[in-house]
């Protein structure tokens, strides 16, 4: 089996694509039932975010594991296979392996650097488990990514030279101020309007609290999350800024009070059609509106830009923003880290591979040991107990030290590019039965099934 991960992202496909291939939580649970239930596939885990879909897989056909993990990508997108494939990059193997460290890391984000994704690769994660779709190879590969993502962030200066999309959004809202100001300033004694309570909203309104604004609004759907988030701003000791809760309803009523909005929520519908905006905003005279649409697909009608005293600041325009790619050194560090982690996760998996083998091997040699002692038994039925055990004793040690050196330098071997067919060569140099190393695979394999193996 193998690794493979079909995807697109906003390197590869211009925003109005990726709108409208977006997954919400209901599809991704379906399409990682439906990859693991295709014959190509024996794992899957999904990675969805504002500007990215992958589909990672363990294929035993890469040509037919590229075929059908597309095409489930388009059913499940709703958008058609044709439509679609122009988009499309596959990663195989070790490529796999490095494209998701990277994503891990932020180097492949739209905001070279942003933290926010490690949070999004352990829900993919935690999605896989709970529909039972992460085996092995999946649990091991999302769990070193958030590892890596980690370390880049700990032992590089990565963190400087990105931010999150909240904080990115907001920065180009302030910059639009002919004031030249910083978020801060820009932020300091306005209102905000929240819409939507998850983590990306979440972090918009903190983010917002902490920049100095007056007021922070939260509406969404389920009253109950927003006025959560609500309590969370408020308690003893956080940011000190007034909030309130709203239901989604009244969102379109709170845009004559408020100077800010930052929507993200899993709408397929506009949330801010630009014809209630205008009508809204009619008797705000000259004063300034900032809209911030984190939300895909878009929660904030595109055409609002063209309206007066609106500035609007979307995905597209992030994306378009964020060419440059700030503070190379600590980019090129990463980079280092990431090749290195590669190498050293592609050797372990390797070395992985042939210990099912090696556990067989010396499982039939015990057997053999036992058989002819049992043998022995038989013809010299007047040894005791004790020298029967030291018989014993010295038969396994022989047989032992006999394995010790091979075992341990196949494996060595086994750990090296291109070392798959050892495992191969020790089966047919002692004839060791296939079933026999498949039962130990599926027994090493079966303690992974634990959804909460490995979270960190």
């Amino acid at each position: 089996m193998s690794l493979l991960v079909v995807g697109l992202s906003h390197r590869s496909a211009p925003v109005s694509v990726l709108e409208r291939a977006s997954l919400n939580a209901e599809s991704q649970s379906k399409l990682l039932q439906d990859a693991l239930a295709a014959e190509p596939a024996a794992e899957a885990a999904v990675l969805a975010t504002c500007n990215r879909i992958e589909l990672y897989t363990d294929v035993d056909k890469f040509h037919a594991g590229v075929a059908e993990m597309s095409t489930l990508l388009a059913q499940h997108c709703g958008v058609g296979l044709d439509e679609l494939t122009p988009y499309l990059y596959v990663h195989y193997e070790d490529r796999a392996v490095h494209h998701l460290f990277s994503v891990a890391c932020g180097l492949d984000s739209m905001v070279v650097g942003e933290g926010q994704i490690l949070g999004q690769i352990k829900d993919a994660l935690a999605r896989a488990q709970e529909t039972h779709t992460a085996g092995r190879l999946l649990n091991d590969l999302f769990q070193k990514a958030l590892r890596v993502g980690k370390r880049a962030h700990s032992e590089t200066g990565i963190d400087r030279a990105g931010q999150s999309l909240v904080t990115f959004g907001l920065e180009q809202l302030a910059a639009g101020d002919p004031r030249g100001v910083s978020v801060a300033d820009w932020a300091k004694g306005k209102r905000a309007l929240v819409i939507g309570a998850g983590s990306m909203s979440s972090l918009a309104a903190a983010t917002l609290a902490r920049a100095g604004v007056d007021e922070v609004v939260v509406a969404n759907r389920t009253p109950g999350r927003a006025e959560r988030l609500v309590a969370i701003l408020t308690e003893p000791g956080s940011t000190g800024v007034l909030a309130r809760a709203v239901p989604i309803a009244e969102a379109v009523d709170e845009l004559s009070r408020v100077d800010v909005v930052v929507s993200c929520t899993g709408a397929t519908g506009l949330v801010l059609p630009a014809q209630a905006i205008e009508a809204a905003t009619a008797g705000r005279a000259t004063r300034p509106l900032a809209l911030l649409d984190l939300a895909m697909p878009r929660d904030i009608d595109a055409a609002a830009h063209r309206l007066d005293h609106v500035r609007l600041v979307d995905i597209e325009s992030l994306a378009a923003a964020s060419a440059d790619a700030p503070m190379a050194a600590d980019v090129e560090q990463v980079r280092s880290i990431v090749s290195h982690e590669v190498d050293a996760f592609g050797a372990a998996q390797r070395a992985a591979h042939i210990t099912p083998t090696v556990v067989a091997l010396r499982t039939m040699a015990a057997d053999l040991v036992d058989a002819e002692m049992a043998r022995l038994r038989g013809r010299l039925p007047g040894l005791d107990d004790k020298e029967r055990a030291e018989i014993t004793q010295t038969v396994r040690r022989v047989v032992d030290k006999l394995l010790h050196a091979p075992t341990v330098r196949v494996k060595q071997l086994a750990s090296e590019p291109g070392g798959a067919g050892y495992a191969d060569a020790l089966r047919t140099l002692f004839d060791l039965d296939p079933q026999t190393v498949a039962a130990v695979s599926r027994a090493d394999a079966s303690s992974t099934d634990d959804p909460n193996r490995g979270r960190s």
